[in-house]
């Protein structure tokens, strides 16, 4: 499952899952490129590991775009692409107007869209591959956070699509949906069970868990795990797949949860 001699791109690359993968795929020998909008935790996360900070906009045409030339230009190419921006909104349809959902989505399909199409002639030109960071939530629905929902179904459709078009080509794509995730962001998602039952954070993330088949949420390491399988050759075979890194969650039959 080496990376020797591959080129990544991971965007969302400064927090969270993107850092984990920039870490797991620079010890498998890649060399490896985060981008994001916040500068200063990619630059941390390139003093930890030796990646290349590319601070922009993974939804930006033109922002991707320089970051492919300057790929290009260092290391000759791309190879593997993992698309890992993101981030929670909140509100059910009544409580989400058009600036919201207009944000929503372009921080959570959008910059892969965006980036997936400035990044594909590398790609295609290399044989190369993609990891599309979906979630749970583009197989089933939580409550109150309709965007979010729709978005990530719709990262599955697109993955799909991309599989399809471009396999011929010699491009894989795939996609991994992560349950709860030990992460800034989530950490962020649950201050609301920390604030309404009076926990710590660590109880509230076996609060929700506790239904969840391994009892617990999954290290962003352990996600970047399963990225780095897809990207390897040891997945040569494997395209359109959607990867459930999810505990068990969505294998759960819910009126059964009373009988427990």
């Amino acid at each position: 499952m080496s990376l020797e001699g591959k080129v990544a791109l991971i965007t969302g690359g400064g927090t969270g899952i993107g850092a984990a993968c920039a870490r797991r795929f620079m010890r498998e020998g890649a060399q490896v490129a985060v981008m994001g909008r916040r500068k200063n935790l990619l630059e941390e996360v390139a003093a930890e590991t030796g990646a290349m900070a590319i601070a922009g906009d993974a939804a930006n045409a033109g922002e991707v775009r320089a970051a492919v030339a300057m790929l290009s230009d260092t290391w000759g190419g791309l190879d593997i692409v993992v698309a890992s921006a993101g981030a929670s909104t909140i509100g059910a349809v009544l409580e989400t107007d058009d600036a919201a959902w207009e944000e929503g989505l372009r921080t959570n399909l959008t910059t892969a869209f965006v980036t997936i199409r400035e990044t594909l002639p590398s790609l295609i030109e290399r044989k190369g591959n993609i990891v599309i960071i979906a979630s749970i939530g583009g197989l089933v629905a939580a409550p109150d956070v309709c965007v979010y929902t729709a978005a990530k179904h719709a990262l599955i459709g697109l993955m799909r699509s991309l599989a399809r078009d471009y396999g011929p080509k010699g491009v894989r794509v795939n996609a991994v949906c992560p349950a709860w995730v030990r992460t800034p962001m989530a950490d962020g998602d649950l201050r609301v069970l920390v604030q309404r039952e009076g926990i710590s954070l660590d109880a509230a993330y076996a609060m929700a868990t506790r239904d969840v088949p391994l009892r617990r949420p999954a290290a962003a390491d352990e996600i970047a795990a399963v990225c780095h399988f897809l990207a390897s050759h040891e997945a040569s075979i494997v395209t359109g797949a959607v990867i459930t890194a999810d505990g068990g969650s969505t294998i759960v039959d819910v009126p059964t949860l009373t009988l427990s």
